[in-house]
C-alpha cells in the first residue's frame, strides 16, 4: 500500500505533464478508502493524455477479471441489451479491465517462477513468455534487453494452426 501511495504523491504530476494516462487494473473492494481515492485521482487526472498508456495492476487476478466480465455480459443479456449468440471474444475483450488496451506481446515473469501466476489470463494468450531468475527489485536494464533480444529470437506464430487472427 505504501508503494502506491508514494508513486501517486511522489510520480503522477511528473508523467501526467510527460502525457502518460494511468490506468490502475484490480478489484478495489477490500481496499482502504484513501487508496481507492488516490487511484482514482491519478486515474482522472491522466485520462485525455496521449502518450504512453501506464497500467499497474494491483490487487488484481486474471480469473477473477474474466469472472466480474461474465457476470457483466449476463447482466447485459439479462437485460435484453445482448443476444448469448452474439456473446464472441471481442464481447469478452469490451468487459475486461484492460479493454482498449492491446494485449502483451511479452510477458516477463521475475523471481525464477515458471507460471502467470493468475496474471492476464485471457490477454496472454499469445504473448510470448520470459522467465528471469531476478526478483522485481532487482530487475534490471540488462535484464530488460536480454528478455527482449529473446523475444525477437521467437517464431511468433499466434496458434500455428492458422485459425487465429494475427494482430
Amino acid at each position: 500500500m505504501s508503494l502506491l501511495r508514494r508513486f501517486i504523491h511522489e510520480d503522477l504530476e511528473r508523467l501526467h505533464a510527460q502525457g502518460v494516462r494511468v490506468r490502475v487494473i484490480g478489484s478495489r473492494e477490500m481496499v482502504a478508502r484513501d487508496i481507492v481515492d488516490l487511484i482514482r485521482k491519478a486515474e482522472e487526472l491522466t485520462r485525455d493524455n496521449t502518450g504512453l498508456n501506464l497500467m499497474i495492476a494491483f490487487n488484481y487476478g486474471g480469473q477473477d477479471e474474466i469472472v466480474d466480465a461474465a457476470r457483466a455480459i449476463a447482466r447485459e443479456a439479462a437485460a435484453g441489451r445482448l443476444r448469448p449468440e452474439d456473446i464472441s471474444r471481442a464481447t469478452i475483450e469490451q468487459f475486461l479491465q484492460t479493454s482498449g488496451a492491446p494485449n502483451p506481446d511479452l510477458v516477463i515473469r521475475t523471481s525464477g517462477e515458471k507460471r502467470l501466476s493468475n496474471f492476464l489470463i485471457w490477454q496472454s494468450a499469445y504473448a510470448e513468455l520470459v522467465f528471469v531468475d531476478e526478483l522485481w527489485p532487482d530487475f534490471t536494464r540488462a535484464t530488460l534487453e536480454s528478455a527482449i533480444a529473446e523475444y525477437h529470437r521467437r517464431d511468433r506464430r499466434f496458434g500455428a494452426d492458422g485459425t487465429e487472427p494475427k494482430p
